[in-house]
């Protein structure tokens, strides 16, 4: 989609599908990926470089912004800076190898998340859905709070940054809120995977969520023996079965 288009459907009066601002020199990537979002109902538009990047940004008010850790003329973490200061909206870094640093600065700056790269569209859809006109927009259970469109969690007021994968696991548990959740659900809907998942990755995962939030005696995060997982609605704990 053209910048032109992209705005169109930005401006109109009828907004109905997430707007995605990809910010990457890769020419032939951003087009692959913006053929299979478009598909998914994902309206989509490209920078080569920051420069143009930000200002499309302002144009377009993007509902989420993914920028190449590449990112020629302003670099990535100056990027994100730019962007976040500019609104709350959701900005993803692409990385792969050798970019240990960048990420780690360009999350200092404000980046609600690191995805591979080259892009997959099942680790993007998550952060684009949720963004999307009309959508709910936080979930809160307790002291915890998830804002789905900054990709940011708040517990008693205090922001806890959660890596991507511990972020859509606590997504899914609060959606769930008060019902138990199989293993298999969570690998399904949080992994996007059948049976590849172990059960002891799962475990890790919520172990250092656990950690994260500060539920040190497992309140929060109930474990289901034999079943899986419960989030529990202070107030309404159940001894686990």
């Amino acid at each position: 989609m053209t910048p032109q288009q992209a705005a169109s459907t930005v401006n109109g009066d009828a907004r109905t599908k997430p707007v995605l601002l990809i910010a990457d020199p890769d020419g032939a990537a951003v087009e692959d990926l913006a053929t299979a979002l478009e598909r998914e109902g994902v309206a989509v538009t490209g920078a080569p470089d920051g420069a143009q990047g930000l200002l499309q940004a302002g144009a377009l008010q993007p509902d989420v912004v993914l920028v190449s850790a590449t990112l020629p003329v302003i670099d990535a973490v100056e990027f994100v800076r730019a962007v976040r200061l500019a609104r709350a909206v959701p900005v993803l870094l692409g990385v792969g190898e050798g970019h240990a640093e960048q990420a780690v600065r360009a999350l200092a700056a404000g980046a609600a998340a690191c995805v591979a790269r080259p892009y997959r569209v099942t680790e993007l859809l998550p952060f684009i859905q949720a963004a999307s006109p009309g959508s709910r927009k936080v979930l809160a259970v307790g002291g915890v709070e998830l804002d789905l469109q900054a990709y940011q969690v708040r517990v008693g007021g205090r922001a806890v940054h959660l890596p991507l994968r511990e972020f859509e696991l606590l997504r899914y548990l609060m959606r769930n809120a008060d019902r138990t959740v199989t293993r298999e659900q969570i690998m399904r809907h949080v992994w996007h995977a059948a049976a590849t998942t172990s059960t002891n990755t799962i475990a890790v995962h919520v172990k250092r969520l656990r950690a994260r939030l500060g539920d040190d005696d497992d309140q929060l995060i109930q474990t289901v023996r034999g079943v899986g997982y419960r989030l529990v609605t202070p107030g309404t704990s159940e001894n686990p079965a």
